[in-house]
């Protein structure tokens, strides 16, 4: 068990878990933004009523389905900059710099 405790100490699991359930919750709250605030906004400007997930693209006959995989996008792109933010923020990006 002393070893377990040492492993977790050193390898700072307890610091990962905690990065890990934050990473969740941010995940979440940058995804409510997105879906309820950010998609109608462009829903409205690319002329979809329903919101940007019943946006598409029609070329010809064919209706290309772009409102959910710009939705994912907008989101990811979001969670990448509060990340990226958060860490230069912190200054956490020089922790793993080995000297």
């Amino acid at each position: 068990m002393q070893g377990f405790m040492d492993f977790i100490r050193t390898q700072g699991v307890v610091g990962l878990a905690v990065g890990f359930i934050l990473g969740g919750a941010v995940s979440k709250v940058v995804s409510a933004l997105v879906t309820d605030i950010v998609n109608p906004v462009l829903g409205v400007a690319l002329g979809a009523v329903d919101g940007l997930k019943a946006a598409k693209l029609s070329i010809g006959s064919v209706d290309l389905l772009i409102g959910d995989f710009v939705s994912v996008t907008i989101d990811f792109i979001v969670i990448a900059a509060v990340v990226y933010y958060g860490v230069k923020g912190l200054g956490l990006e020089k922790l793993d710099k080995k000297a």
